[in-house]
Order: structure tokens, then sequence, then C-alpha cells
């Protein structure tokens, strides 16, 4: 791959033109990338019936899967500023597609692991990265459109990916269907081929005295500089961000071990396999709709300045309906399941970054957002295969909706009680300072009140001075 252009100055964003084409490569590449892992759900009942293993073992291949994509960001960010875009959502279509393929021979889950966890998970990391990344080059007045347009991807290739994996399960068996998945997934280089780079005017080379100032001090400084800037280890100092995080970690260990067991618990309550398919793509479809209009209410002038607290009751919401779950033994009941499991994911997913910029701004925001998916990885890898033992070990899947419920639901309410600490503090501390600077202020005005006395009176004894004297 060749290195990317490189640019003179930021020039203005085409809101438009073929920015809108980028839109659409960044629609499918999002899309495969936040789908598969649940979508390949379909499939576990089967490998596991295959390779004889165990519910916790079939776990953690979407585990893994999601652990590489988002501990993967770091790398995927490097090597778009490095050569762009367009080569690395290449490149990651071309990984996803040789991880399904390569899979499809395998016959030992651990080689199913490295395949679709590893292999599989780095490529969805690249399209991710590189999709969010070129849509900021491409608009600047209309990017929450053009951003939202392409978050849409996820649950829209959920809806058709479920039924359509299905389909081909009972067509062509686990491994035919991982075949065509592969190929399927080559769409991502068709993707990233509309990732056209922005023609810039190139840098003006550096004059001989200022190169010749550069050293290898000046270097290891800037190399130090940009991984603070990407890993910035003083954020866990800022108490918002420390209960956020908490609240964030409690929530992705819950979230995604209901969408992996859903389909096989809606087979066990009696329902025919293509109908437990649907039900994930009817949460798909009403997360859709949500996410949008989440991010209207959000941006309400009632909800904006309560916009963590907002956060705090769509954590409540949705592990609420976990926790009801259990009590879902028929079809219609599994159906209003899934719309408001997708209600309540819809509206955190539409909220999670959105609180994060809110607590730290948009200036620490890249470097907050790079600690915060590395960190999330270690949830994310752990919760469907802690589920999957409960199955394991009770031989009901009643009490993996409960642990993701209670942990979710805790996280909410913990969010709740500790933003409204966080706030009163920072008022407090607001006071505080206000306070102080009002002595400081005090205390200067009466430090300048003499000087100023005495230049008031030191002309006047200059002038005494001779009649004196006479």
């Amino acid at each position: 791959m060749s290195p990317a252009p490189a640019e003179m100055s930021a020039c203005k964003p085409l809101d438009g033109g073929w920015g809108w084409m980028v839109v659409l490569g960044a629609h499918i590449s999002i899309g495969f990338a936040y789908s598969t892992p649940k979508a390949l759900s379909i499939f576990f009942k089967a490998i596991k019936e295959d390779l004889g293993a165990s519910n916790s073992e079939i776990a953690w291949i979407s585990s893994i899967m999601l652990a590489a994509m988002y501990a993967g960001g770091p790398v995927s960010s490097m090597l778009v500023n490095r050569f762009g875009s367009r080569p690395v959502v290449i490149t990651g279509g071309l990984l996803c597609a040789v991880s399904m393929v390569t899979a499809s021979f395998g016959n030992s889950i651990v080689y199913l692991y490295f395949c679709i966890g590893i292999i599989g998970g780095c490529g969805l990391c690249l399209n991710l990265n590189a999709s969010l990344t070129i849509i900021s080059k491409y608009f600047l007045a209309r990017r929450p459109l053009a951003n939202g347009l392409a978050m849409a991807g996820s649950p829209v290739f959920l809806c058709f990916l479920a039924p359509l994996n299905q389909y081909l399960l009972r067509t062509f068996g686990w491994r035919g269907s991982l075949l065509i998945l592969g190929g399927l997934m080559l769409h991502c280089c068709v993707a990233g081929a509309l990732m056209r780079p922005i023609v810039t005017l190139r840098k003006p080379p550096q004059k001989k005295e200022e190169q010749s100032k550069v050293n290898g001090t000046d270097v290891c400084q800037g190399s130090v500089t940009k991984a603070k800037n990407f890993l910035d280890l003083s954020l866990f100092k800022d108490r918002g961000f420390v209960i956020y995080l908490i609240g964030n970690i409690m929530f992705i260990f819950g979230a995604y071990a209901p969408i992996v067991f859903l389909s096989n618990y809606a087979v066990r309550q009696g329902v025919d396999e293509y109908s437990a398919a649907y039900l994930l793509s009817i949460m798909g479809f009403v997360d859709m709709f949500v996410r949008p209009g989440t991010g209207l209410v959000a941006n309400s002038k009632w909800i904006r300045p309560r916009i963590q607290y907002f956060f705090s009751f769509a954590m409540v919401f949705n592990g609420t309906c976990h926790l009801l779950c259990p009590l879902m033994d028929t079809y219609p009941l599994l159906v209003t399941y899934a719309i408001f499991f997708g209600v309540g994911f819809g509206m955190v997913f539409a909220l999670i970054f959105e609180c994060l910029m809110d607590l730290m701004g948009s200036q620490r925001f890249p470097s907050t957002v790079g600690l915060v998916t590395v960190i999330e990885c270690f949830p994310m890898l752990l919760g469907p295969p802690a589920a999957g033992f409960l199955v394991d070990t009770f031989k009901d899947y009643k009490y993996l909706f409960l642990m993701c419920g209670t942990v979710i639901v805790t996280g909410g309410l913990f969010l709740f009680v500790m933003n409204i600490y966080n706030y009163h503090m920072l008022d407090r501390e607001k006071a505080k300072e206000s306070e102080q600077n009002q002595i400081s202020i005090e205390n200067q005005e009466q430090v300048n009140l003499p000087e100023a006395e005495a230049e008031q009176t030191g002309p006047e004894t200059e002038e005494t001075n001779p009649h004196q004297e006479l």
C-alpha cells in the first residue's frame, strides 16, 4: 500500500457530491462490522452439535470477534492515517472473506476461534474505523446525517443477515453457509473502492535549517506525545470519566449475550428455526428507527442538559427487558421482547458516545474513545462465555437473561446515583473556586490600595518640600 498523500491545509468538506457514495460504502462496511458477530449465532447450534462443543465454548467465537474488533482500533487508526481509508477497507474486506472461507474447513473449536474470531475480528476492525474516519473528511455541516446513515448499516444488515443465514444453514449446512458468507463479505472491498481519497495540495518542503533541527530527541518526544494522546492515562483522575467507564463496562458485559443466545432460547421454547431467526431481524428493524429517534429526543432543550440521566434510564430499560424475558414462553411474547429489546439497545447505543463527549468535551474525545474501546474489549470478551457457562451448568437459558439483566440494571442505577453525586461535587468545587477567586481579588485590591495612595500623595510632597526649605 502506498502512503496517503500529504495535505497542505485542511480543505472545506464537500458536504455532498461523491460524499454520498462514500456514505454508501461506509453503510456497507459498518453494516457487516456490527451485524456479523450477532448473525453468526444462527450457526452456533449446528456447530455445537457437529464439533461437540459446549454453549460456553461456542459463545467465545462471537466474543473473540467483538474483542478483536474493538481492541484493534488503535492499529486501524494508525493505518488509516498512514495509507488512507480506501486500501484499509479493501484489506479488511479481504481478511473477512478469508476468515469465513477458511473457517468453513474447520474441525475444531480452537480453529474457529482463530479464523472467525481473530482474523475476522481484525478485518471488521479495519472496516469500522476507516469508514468512520473518511466520513469526517467529506462532511461537516451534514456530518450528523451522514454518520446516522452510515451507522444505520448495523440494524439494516442484521435484518436481512439473520433470516438469510437461517436459509443458508438449512440449505448448505454451516460449512457451506460460511463459505457463501465469505463471498458476500467481499462486498466490503467494493465499499472500500467507493472511498475515494480527497485530493489536496502537498505540504511545501521544509527548509534545510528547519530539517536540521529535527534530531533523535525530537522524534522520541513526538512518539511519546502521540502515545499519550492515544492512551491518556490521566483520564482516570477525572471523576466523571471513571463513573462513565464503570457503568459502561457493566453494560457491555451483559449487552451481547442475549443476542447470541436469543434464537437458541426461542427454539428451546418450541419456536421453529426460521421464526427464531426472525427475532433478530425484528430487533434490528426496531433498532434502525430507534437510534435516530433517540438522537432527536436527546438533542431537545429538555433532555440535552440531562443526557447522562437519560442514558441511565436507557440502560435500566434495557436490563429490565432481559429480566422479564424468562416469562416470555410463547412466540408472540418473544416478539414483544425482541421489540422492546431493540428499543433499549438502540437507545443505549445512540447515547453511549454522545454522553462520553458531553463529559469529556470534543478536544479530549479522541484519546478518550481510544482508551474506552481498549478497556471495553475485556467485558465484551467475557460476557457471552459467562452466559454460556450458566446455560451449561443449569441447562436453562433463563439464568443468562437474569444475569445480564441484573448487571445492566445495576450499571444503570450506578450511573444515575453517581452522576447526581458527580454534579453535586462539581457545583461545590465550582463554588469553592469562585470563592477563592473572590478572596484573591480582594487581597490584591488591598495590596494595591496603599500603592495607589502613595502615588497620589507623592507629587504633593515634592511640591511642598521647596517651601519647607525656604
